[in-house]
Order: structure tokens, then C-alpha cells, then sequence
């Protein structure tokens, strides 16, 4: 009896793992097996059956070993397996985490160009678009995280800012600081313009619509080429100053102070602008959470019934939310307009949105830090998958990690998903107390619509 059994397990979990396989099969054929590169008078088609064989076999053999030992197992490994982590020490860690990032964050730059002397320009200008996402993902975290709204064209703000900068410094010659509040206020103007269609609409009608308005903004800046350049883009915007100091090589701000001319002193300042923002994003959120606005905003998404039978006016609720979520995200689409210099719509695709919205999730719904480590996983994590050579020993000369990113994002989003649920930081703390402040866990926390 035991040994039938035995046989049948064993053969539920090869066919279990063929299946897994011959998914990976057909769903990697176009990814692993065929490369197209363009070349003279059309692209060039490369075979790559290697790497396809060695991705099913990987598949193959992962989810047999998994079969065997874990899911079908009549003793599975992880069941005498139960990790248990003192509550003193996730205090300990919870509270000294934040400053710990803080401190780090500020002497960073320095950190980088004492570590990696030949290549500080690229890690710095890696930290720089780390914490661009960080206080996109704080922005988003107003509507998504704690409003409950589900916002699938948050892109659409973030290109309103980007836009909004290089049009005012191209037609009027506006330098950066005095574009930047004017950025924010546009976004936030038009976060309005969307709230208010879509007051009466929840759920995945809400997403829908977010999503829609996103496409509109990318589509009306490509097709709007007398005024916004179209698919050309928009180039030569300036960069921002030191309050008045060019970072030129001649009579700039190395002249001033008296140090000898190095570019990576822009690089430097752009990282501390960055910071700053996402600095003021952090502390405005904080602080509007423990307002009665901020408690609306969690209201809402717990219940938006009981919300409105508490009184609480919801229209106005949704328009602070989607305008102070739109505001931080034209903040950071003008910062993203001097870095670069040259913006164009490809840039604002749905893509971005949803790289930021994974980042939201990922981290945990409603979770400051937890945006902060799913930004510097997500988006540092490609980066160190570039620099790892024995890749290319394994899959080919060929191989490029970065081709291969949303392919590593599905997976991360899967993974953690079933591991974390509610996301990498799964506990909250509460924005209202009655004697002793508890974290409490994020599965008595309520999503919102559409999550």
C-alpha cells in the first residue's frame, strides 16, 4: 500500500513538473529561443536553443524537487520548519531601521566614491534613480496604500511634471527651482480633473479609468508634435543651479568654492535634491496620516458605506488623495526632466505605472520602508544582475539580465506573493491610539477596492 502510493506520487509530481516545463516551453519560446537584433534592411534572427532547453530543465527539475520534498510529500520539509522572531527584536529592528536607511542615505554619495573610486558616477547615478522611485512609490502609497484607490495611470501625473518643467524653461525660460512648485501644482490640478469623473466608480471600473487617463496623457504628448515635440521629444533642459552657481567647468560652483572642476559634483547635488523631495514626501504623508484627513483616507478604504455614514464627506476625500498623490509625482517628473535633460513619451508608458505600483505592492501596502527596500531590490536588483559575469558562462555571451526584466519582476511579484501576501513589511502601525501603540498585522487591514 505504501509503496503504491509511493509510485503515485511520484508520478503526480513528474507530471506535475512536464506540465510546469512545457508551460515555460511555450510561454519562453519568443523570449529564450529567438533573439532578434535589427540590421541592414530588416532584423536579424539568432536561435538560441540552449537557453530555452536549459530554462525547461531548470523549470523541470525546480518543480520536481519542490513536488517531492514540499507539496506532495507525505513528510514535507517545511513542516517541522517554524521560524519564530522575538517580538523585542522586531521592535528593536522597527525602530531603528528608519533612522538607520536615513543616516545611510545621507552619506551615501561619499560612501559609493570611497568604495568604488573608478565607477561612482554609475552607482551614484543608480541611487539617484532609486530614490526617484522611492518617492514615486511614497506618492502612490497616498492613493493606493492608504485611500484604497486603485491608481493604474500614476505615469500620467509623473509626465504632467516632466512636461510641465521642460515646456516653461523651453517658451519662458523658467530655471528648475521656480518650475518645481509650478510642476506640482499643474499635477495636482490635473489629479483633480481626474478625480472627479471617476468619484462614483470603485474597483477595477476605477482602474480602468486611471489606466485609460494615463494612455490619453502619453498619447495627446505624442500627437501634440507643434507643441510638445511629439515623438521627438523635448531636449536642452536646463539643469539646476546652486543657487545661482552653474556646475560649469569655468566660473561655476567648483570656481567658488575653490575645488578642482570633477562632473560628479552635479551628480552629487542631483542626488541630494532627490533626497531631499523624497525626504519631504516621507514626512508630509507621516504627518497627514495622523490628521483627520489621513484618517478619512484609511476610512475609505476600509469601507467607503461606513465612511460616508460617519459623516465623512468621500468626494473631497478621493480629491485630496488623487491631487496630494498627482502633486508628489509632478515633483518627481521635473527632477526626472533636469536629470535627464531630454524627455520624450516613451518615457511615460504604462510600464512605468506599473513598475511603481509593483513596488507598492511589494513592499506592503501603506509601508514606508517597505517601498524603500521593493525600490532599491527592484530597481537596484538589475543592475547587479549586469555585473554578475558567470551569467554569461551559464546562458551565453549573449545574455543580457536587463532584456529579461519584467520576466524577473513577474517572478519577484510571484514569490513574494506567496510568501508575504500583504508584502514585504506585513505588520502597520495605527494612526490612532487609545492607551498603548501596537503593531497590529496587515491582514486586519483592509486593501481597498479593486486589491
Amino acid at each position: 500500500m505504501a509503496a503504491a502510493q509511493k509510485t503515485a506520487r511520484m508520478a503526480d509530481s513528474v507530471k506535475d513538473a512536464a506540465i510546469a516545463a512545457f508551460l515555460v516551453a511555450v510561454l519562453g519560446f519568443f523570449f529564450f529561443a529567438l533573439r532578434t537584433d535589427i540590421g541592414t534592411g530588416g532584423l536579424n534572427l539568432t536561435y538560441r536553443w540552449g537557453l530555452w532547453l536549459i530554462a525547461i530543465a531548470i523549470t523541470f527539475g525546480v518543480r520536481l524537487a519542490l513536488n517531492l520534498l514540499v507539496f506532495k510529500a507525505a513528510r514535507p520539509l517545511t513542516s517541522g520548519i517554524k521560524i519564530t522572531v522575538p517580538v523585542d527584536l522586531t521592535t528593536f529592528v522597527g525602530r531603528f531601521l528608519g533612522p538607520v536607511l536615513l543616516i545611510v542615505a545621507l552619506c551615501l554619495p561619499f560612501i559609493l566614491m570611497a568604495l568604488f573610486p573608478n565607477r561612482d558616477r554609475q552607482f551614484i547615478d543608480l541611487a539617484i534613480l532609486i530614490m526617484t522611485y522611492v518617492m514615486l512609490g511614497w506618492g502612490l502609497n497616498i492613493v493606493v496604500g492608504l485611500a484604497g484607490l486603485l491608481d493604474l495611470g500614476y505615469v500620467a501625473f509623473y509626465a504632467v511634471g516632466a512636461y510641465s518643467f521642460a515646456l516653461l524653461a523651453q517658451y519662458f525660460e523658467i530655471g528648475f527651482w521656480t518650475a518645481l512648485p509650478l510642476a506640482g501644482l499643474l499635477a495636482a490640478f490635473w489629479g483633480i480633473i481626474l478625480g472627479y469623473p471617476v468619484l462614483r466608480l470603485r474597483g477595477d471600473y476605477l482602474a480602468i479609468v486611471t489606466l485609460a487617463f494615463g494612455e490619453i496623457i502619453r498619447v495627446v504628448l505624442l500627437n501634440w508634435y507643434e507643441f510638445t515635440g511629439g515623438p521627438d521629444g523635448i531636449s536642452g533642459i536646463p539643469k539646476p543651479s546652486f543657487f545661482g552657481l552653474e556646475f560649469s567647468r569655468n566660473g561655476g560652483f567648483a570656481d567658488f568654492f575653490g575645488l578642482d572642476y570633477d562632473t560628479i559634483h552635479r551628480f552629487i547635488y542631483l542626488y541630494y535634491i532627490i533626497l531631499v523631495l523624497a525626504l519631504i514626501t516621507n514626512f508630509v504623508t507621516l504627518r497627514l496620516r495622523k490628521l483627520p484627513i489621513g484618517r478619512a483616507w484609511e476610512a475609505l478604504r476600509e469601507d467607503e458605506i461606513a465612511c460616508r455614514s460617519l459623516g465623512i464627506n468621500t468626494t473631497n476625500t478621493k480629491l485630496t488623495a488623487f491631487s496630494i498623490g498627482a502633486m508628489f509625482a509632478g515633483f518627481a517628473g521635473s527632477f526626472f526632466a533636469t536629470r535627464q535633460g531630454f524627455i520624450s513619451p516613451e518615457s511615460f508608458t504604462f510600464l512605468e505605472s506599473a513598475i511603481i505600483l509593483a513596488i507598492v505592492v511589494l513592499g506592503g501596502l501603506g509601508s514606508q520602508v517597505g517601498v524603500v527596500i521593493a525600490s532599491v531590490v527592484m530597481i537596484g536588483g538589475i543592475e547587479v544582475l549586469r555585473n554578475l559575469g558567470f551569467l554569461k558562462e551559464i546562458f551565453g555571451p549573449d545574455f543580457e539580465p536587463t532584456q529579461y526584466r519584467m520576466l524577473i519582476f513577474g517572478l519577484a511579484m510571484v514569490l513574494i506573493m506567496v510568501w508575504k501576501p500583504r508584502g514585504i513589511i506585513s505588520s502597520r502601525n495605527p494612526s490612532a491610539v487609545y492607551k498603548e501603540r501596537k503593531k497590529i498585522s496587515s491582514d486586519m487591514v483592509a486593501q481597498g477596492e479593486g486589491h
